[in-house]
């Protein structure tokens, strides 16, 4: 189950809570929490907003959010060396990092994409994949 392709019930259900929380930490209103919105270029979020934002998602779903979970994910079964080469994301890397944040335009990846630029391509609706996965583990752990 912790494998199954995410559902749009899922996304549903998680992203009301998922975009108040994000209002909340960004201080903006929630109706410009959109599902596929750039946190960074759309919503002015910074890299301390990430670890702010993982820290309430983790209290207001009763979740465990490991830090790094995002790229994590995007390389998938890709060891490090696999996925990027001198911080910038290899062909194999670039591949897989399309497929994990398949939410995203095409348009917005750039290549070379470098490894510390990959937080610019997060939205709103990565940041809900990431609870229903957490959600996931923690009911499998049950």
């Amino acid at each position: 189950m912790a494998n199954a392709p995410i559902t749009k019930e899922e996304m549903a259900a998680v992203f009301p809570k998922v975009a108040e929380t994000m209002a909340d930490a960004l201080g903006c209103d929630v109706e410009d929490i959109k599902p596929d919105v750039s946190l960074i270029e759309g919503l002015d979020a910074e890299s301390i907003d990430f670890l702010d934002m993982v820290f309430r998602l983790e209290r207001a779903f009763k979740v465990k959010i490991p830090r790094g979970k995002i790229v994590e994910n995007a390389r998938g079964a890709l060891t490090e060396a696999e996925f990027e080469h001198n911080g910038i994301v290899t062909d194999v890397g670039f591949k897989q990092l399309r497929a994990y944040l398949s939410e995203v335009p095409a348009e917005r990846f750039k290549t070379p994409t470098k490894v510390k630029d990959i937080p610019r391509l997060f939205t709103v609706e990565t940041f809900c994949k990431l609870v229903v996965l957490a959600q996931r583990q923690a009911q499998a752990a049950a």
